[in-house]
């Protein structure tokens, strides 16, 4: 917070600590408030990191993580190698996801949507600020006839949904509680995103496409089984992947044989 409201980096103060204006402290007051009251860091700066950049945050969607980032790092090896490849981010929130591919991928051709105008508005500045080619839909999951549309021309679906249990909105941190709910619950076990998603696309997603999503920790496992026992998999091989520390928390959903 006193790097922001200075406008100078952590070494500044440690070599030569800036003088505040009554302005700045005013500023640094009401944030340290706002913390106090239990609202995000990154709501009160504005700003969350995520793949080495700055992107736009607030009460629209959910703050980007760094476990994400793993999911970025895995999505990117599934269509390396592929040229010009075509991405669908869904439930792209902040749009962190897309942009980090389209970023690393300049000549994929990247789509991102969500359900939610206001988090879409958010992942519009984001896109116009950092990846620009990306293109934002609004559309609840696989619904929208233009993101129906998309699923055959796939080489990737990734998503980050909602996954919590509903049962986790009385024990959630209260920094987590002034995320947008419809970001963070899906449903009494956290999967029923996930199964919309998976059934949606199944029949569609090309067997040279493969789906990454993230997942709790908790509920992962169930959703791998249920991917595994359904008939309209086609022998894609499901995998676990786990975050950087330790934990299962990634579902790949591989390219299959039909």
């Amino acid at each position: 917070m006193l790097e922001h409201v200075a406008g100078t980096d952590r070494l500044s103060w440690l070599t030569e600590a800036p003088t505040l204006t009554d302005a700045q402290h005013a500023r640094l007051d009401a944030w340290i408030a706002g913390r106090a009251d239990g609202r995000p860091l990154q709501h009160l700066l504005g700003v969350a990191p995520f793949w080495g950049l700055e992107l736009e945050a607030g009460p629209d969607a959910l703050v980007p993580r760094p476990e994400t980032e793993r999911l970025v790092e895995l999505a990117l090896a599934s269509i390396a190698g592929i040229a010009a490849p075509r991405v669908l981010d869904l439930g792209t929130g902040s749009g962190a996801i897309a942009i980090a591919i389209a970023r690393e991928v300049p000549d994929a051709r990247v789509w991102a949507a969500d359900v939610d105008a206001a988090a879409l508005a958010v992942a519009e500045r984001n896109v116009r600020t950092h990846a620009p080619q990306v293109r934002l839909l609004l559309s609840d999951l696989l619904e929208a006839p233009e993101v129906r549309s998309l699923l055959p021309r796939l080489d990737l679906l990734v998503a980050n949904l909602p996954y919590l249990p509903s049962a986790d909105a009385d024990t959630l941190p209260r920094e987590v509680r002034r995320e947008p709910p419809r970001a963070l619950f899906g449903g009494a076990d956290g999967l029923d995103p996930f199964r919309r998603a998976w059934r949606g696309s199944r029949e569609e997603l090309p067997v040279t496409a493969e789906a990454w999503f993230e997942l709790d920790p908790r509920n992962v496992a169930v959703a791998a089984a249920e991917v595994r026992a359904d008939p309209a998999a086609d022998g894609r091989p499901v995998e676990v992947e786990a975050d950087l520390t330790g934990r299962a928390r990634f579902l790949r959903i591989g390219r299959g044989t039909r």
